[in-house]
């Protein structure tokens, strides 16, 4: 029996603490998309700049890589189990570098999911690259796909448009790394921006679905989720950042503080009106299709 280890009082927002891999078969529960943002696999000792200061580039022990074949066979595993808890017309979004997302999208087509876009997202605020022997790296993929060939996924084509100013969005992101006050609450050493996650569940769900992160980290996937008015399960190993995704969560249950954070994320784009907002604000109350635990 599967216990939560938090679950918000409006149970739109629950972690489980340990492994995705052990976790995920132990609960029968079908998700409209899933965001992964998996171990990259990139820490080998190197160094980069953050803030002006040379740092190391080692995430942690979960971060290292284990040798091509056997980082695949782990992609391969987590991604399996994924594709069980999709529904028939589910999508599911992979970050990644060339560290890791080659493995990915091989794992993808083995599962039989259709690709159905390599976003680019190029950072506005990238580290420089202090050895000056190749190019800066600048940009993170993520790759977009659903469960089958067959099934229409949900694409939301005119609020993308809307946003790209009237033209079709492209594969290719500008978009700024993590902002300071996205950072309240402490940091997670991999946290992606709520600018970046709130454009992928607005452009691939609806208010009230469903969202899986397998890899939450501080759960910035179930903070941009419930600020649009989705319904969130995070997983994660780490206690530390279960405490983190909580305090975040606490967070925006001030009124104000959902207020702002929503105008930040979608004030740029002169969409949040009177009624968009109490839509995307109001807490999810049918409970029909909830959590089995």
């Amino acid at each position: 029996m599967i216990h939560p280890f938090y679950k918000s009082e409006d149970r739109n927002f629950t972690l489980l603490k340990g492994d995705c891999t052990q976790l995920l078969p132990q609960f029968e529960f079908k998700f409209d998309m899933i965001f992964a943002d998996p171990p990259y696999h990139l820490s080998n000792n190197g160094i980069s700049v953050q803030s002006g200061k040379i740092v190391s580039v080692n995430k942690g022990i979960w971060d290292k890589s284990k040798g091509f074949e056997e980082d695949y066979l782990f992609d391969k595993e987590w991604l399996t189990l994924c594709r069980e808890k999709l529904k028939e017309n589910g999508t599911i979004w992979i970050s990644g570098t060339y560290h890791n997302i080659f493995s990915i999208a091989r794992c993808l087509s083995e599962l039989n999911f259709k690709i159905l876009n390599c976003i680019t997202w190029v950072k506005t605020n990238p580290p420089p690259n202090i050895s000056c022997r190749y190019f800066t790296h600048s940009a993170e993929y993520i790759l977009w796909a659903r469960k089958n060939e067959k099934c229409p996924h949900y694409f939301n084509y005119e609020l993308m448009k809307e946003i790209n100013g009237g033209t079709q969005m492209k594969d290719v992101w500008m978009l700024p790394a993590i902002a300071k006050w996205e950072k309240s609450c402490g940091k997670h050493p991999t946290q992606k921006p709520l600018s970046v996650l709130s454009r992928i569940i607005q452009a691939s769900t609806q208010p009230g679905s469903w969202i899986l992160d397998p890899f939450a980290g501080s759960s910035t996937t179930g903070i941009a989720a419930n600020l649009l008015g989705r319904r969130y399960l995070g997983i994660e190993l780490s206690e530390e950042y279960l405490h983190l995704s909580i305090n975040r969560k606490q967070e925006i249950n001030f009124p104000e503080t959902k207020k702002l954070y929503l105008n930040k994320i979608l004030g740029g784009h002169n969409l949040l009106t009177d009624a968009t907002s109490q839509i995307l604000t109001d807490v999810v109350s049918d409970y029909s299709y909830d959590l089995p635990f």
